[in-house]
C-alpha cells in the first residue's frame, strides 16, 4: 500500500467504491467515470505502477480475474462483449496498475481509443456492481 494512492485507499477500505471482486491478490470495482456503465477496474492489492512492474506470480490472478469479470459483465448486464485495456504511464490517471474491463455492444459508438465517459445516476452504480458480483458468485469452480 502506498500513502496517497487512490486505489490503495480503495483496497484498504478507506475510500468507498462499488466493489465487484475481492480476492487474495486482486480487487475489482466500478470505474467512477465509466466509458459505459458496468466498466470495471481490476487492481492488484500490491501497489505496482505499470505492467513492467507486474511480477510473474501475479499475472495469472490478474488476467484470470479479467477473464471472469468479462464473462460476468456479458452475462450479468447483457453486454455483447468487452474491451480489456491497460494504460502504462501515458493516460494512466491513477499510478497504480489497473486493467479496464469495459462492456461493449454493437453500435455503442466506441471508436479506437477514444473513450467518452458517462455517469451513473443515484443508486445505479450499486445496481451494476450487484449484477456483476452476483454473476461472479455463480461462476463454476
Amino acid at each position: 500500500m502506498t500513502d496517497g494512492c487512490l486505489f490503495c485507499g480503495i483496497i484498504a477500505g478507506s475510500v468507498d467504491a462499488h466493489r465487484v471482486l475481492e480476492e487474495e491478490r486482486v480487487v475489482g470495482f466500478l470505474d467512477v467515470r465509466p466509458v459505459f456503465k458496468g466498466h470495471v477496474l481490476l487492481v492488484p492489492r500490491q501497489h505496482l505502477v505499470t505492467l513492467a512492474d507486474l511480477p510473474e506470480d501475479l499475472m495469472v490472478p490478474l488476467f484470470d480475474a479479467a477473464k471472469r469479470v468479462g464473462n460476468a459483465i456479458t452475462s450479468g448486464i447483457g453486454a455483447q462483449g468487452t474491451f480489456v485495456a491497460m494504460n502504462n504511464v501515458v493516460s494512466q490517471s491513477v499510478a497504480h496498475l489497473h486493467v479496464h474491463v469495459v462492456p461493449r455492444t454493437k453500435g455503442d459508438g466506441l471508436r479506437g481509443f477514444f473513450w467518452p465517459r458517462t455517469k451513473y445516476t443515484d443508486g445505479e452504480a450499486e445496481q451494476y456492481a450487484t449484477k456483476i458480483r452476483d454473476e461472479l458468485q455463480h461462476e463454476p469452480g
